[in-house]
């Protein structure tokens, strides 16, 4: 293992808007002919290998960002600790993402968005647009004590 700060540069090198040359109208080679092909696929299905959308190489490293910093700081903490340091954050971090009772006024209610999971991540120092704007301006606003009410049937 590196210690890689920056993602390796794996972007592709041609870029294309047709996916394959067999769904395409031989008269106009950049539209899908839905008569020989059907309709093609649908927004809602979904696809494992999906080609990117865009060909710029600072795409594909930003994509790649979040998994190469963990890489290293799991790297750089088994260097320091020893093997088992990032065995045992993995398993607290799975056991807070796992939990039963996620209180929504610590961001249990939104997936990923735990303080649990920033601190155990390392990413409570950060904020980011999501923290801002997280779609919850419309929800009421529950005390933890209310939601301990429920939770108990007091």
């Amino acid at each position: 293992m590196s210690l890689r700060i920056v993602p390796a540069d794996n972007h592709h090198k041609t870029f294309t808007h047709i996916a394959s040359r067999e769904n395409v109208a031989p008269s106009a080679p950049g539209l899908h002919d839905t008569l020989r092909a059907g309709v093609g696929p649908s927004a809602f299905t979904l696809a494992e290998n999906k080609a990117p959308t865009s060909s710029h190489p600072l795409e594909a490293r930003l994509k790649a960002w979040e998994s190469t910093r963990e890489a290293l700081r799991m790297e750089t903490l088994r260097r320091a600790y020893g093997a088992a340091e990032p065995v045992r954050r993995q398993m607290e971090l799975k056991i807070t993402r796992e939990g039963e009772w996620k209180p929504l006024a610590l961001g249990g209610g939104i997936p990923g968005a735990s303080v649990h999971e920033e601190i155990l991540a390392g990413r409570d120092d950060t904020i980011t647009w999501e923290d801002v704007f997280a779609g919850e301006e419309s929800r009421p606003l529950v005390g933890v004590h209310e939601e301990m009410e429920r939770k108990l049937k007091m």
